[in-house]
């Protein structure tokens, strides 16, 4: 049995594919590197360059690969700011590339899938932390496409019996401990890469947004978890559908929140840098905090992640902004 990685040259999906190979897995990887870097790609896995709303590609990649049993789907875009200015973008690759992938994955009898969702289903949450059976009242059409395509794949399952894992997950941070694969974005929006690209002098400083939210110190409230422990929740969710358990959806996160203050100076403490920061004005949509509660996917799936201290994070971020400081583009 193989597992094919949709998205498998992006941030996530190279972690999730250098995982599933460490762990003895047979990878096939599907990207279109729009986005993602051939060169993230572990080398044993068979690489194939295409979009997966390509229905001829897809199938000759089924033809070719009929070892194939589970898909796990990494391939969507995900800025929000640009979800806001380009929505028609979103929902065509996001939605209607799940609809083509769920009519050539039943065409093949291919019946598990495990979708990399996200906490922006929720929208601005009603308590904290969230919990799975919350609301989903998504407030952009980043977080309104990923909730179409969960509901997409309830109905794949109710009438074709093709199962599926929906994880939603919060802020992704870090990188492979060794430095050899991590985060590498045109343009950068993530704030744990931009805090260590000003100390790495790259940027003259940090721009907080707003530090008048109801947290501890005012400034915004935000889940992190490492890209490995989302990995080995993906292969427990495979193991899961093999398994032959019905479909799920589980929040992954590290059910501890940081806010961006305390990000910075975790960040001046791993990388020993000034890290100039300075407050800005607010930004539109941006909920004071956002916490998972992960205690379904610990229960069910046995998940225990591994990189719970943000110091520990950082570190492994920091050990790949160093030894890449343009990112891929230095191999």
């Amino acid at each position: 049995m193989s597992v094919l990685v949709l998205g498998g040259a992006g941030y996530i999906g190279s972690h999730m594919v250098d995982r599933l190979i460490e762990k003895g897995h047979d990878v096939v990887v599907v990207d279109n590197l729009v986005t993602g870097h051939r060169a993230a790609v572990h080398p044993d896995a068979k690489f194939y360059e295409g979009d997966l709303a390509d229905q001829p590609f897809m199938r000759e990649i089924f033809k070719e690969n009929p070892q194939v049993d589970a898909v796990i789907h990494f391939a969507a875009f995900s800025l929000v700011g640009e979800s806001m200015t380009e929505p028609l973008k979103y929902f065509d690759n996001n939605t209607a590339g799940m609809i083509k992938l769920l009519e050539v994955m039943n065409e093949f009898g291919i019946k598990k899938i495990v979708f990399s969702s996200t906490a922006a289903t929720y929208g601005i949450p009603e308590k904290m932390p969230i919990h799975e059976d919350d609301p989903q009242n998504p407030i952009n059409p980043y977080g309104e496409s990923k909730l179409m395509m969960e509901k997409i794949m309830r109905w794949a399952d109710q009438a074709y019996g093709i199962k599926f894992v929906a994880l939603r997950y919060f802020n992704v941070a870090g990188a492979k401990p060794d430095g050899t694969i991590g985060e590498d974005h045109h343009p950068e929006t993530h704030l744990m890469p931009i805090v260590l690209e000003v100390a790495m002098g790259k940027r003259d400083k940090l721009m907080i947004f707003g530090d008048d939210y109801d947290t501890q110190d005012g400034t915004n409230v935000r889940d992190y978890v490492h890209p490995f422990d989302l990995a080995d929740a993906h292969i427990l969710a495979v193991e899961y559908l093999r398994a032959g358990n019905d479909s799920n959806a589980f929040n992954l996160g590290s059910s501890t929140g940081f806010s961006n203050l305390e990000i910075l100076k975790a960040a001046r403490e791993v990388t020993g840098k000034e890290i100039p920061a300075e407050i800005g004005p607010r930004r539109g949509g941006d909920p004071d905090k956002l916490i998972a509660a992960s205690d379904k996917a610990r229960e069910v799936l046995g998940w225990q992640p591994q990189f719970d201290d943000i110091h520990k994070i950082i570190q492994t971020a920091w050990n790949w902004h160093t030894s890449h400081p343009n990112g891929y583009n230095d191999r």
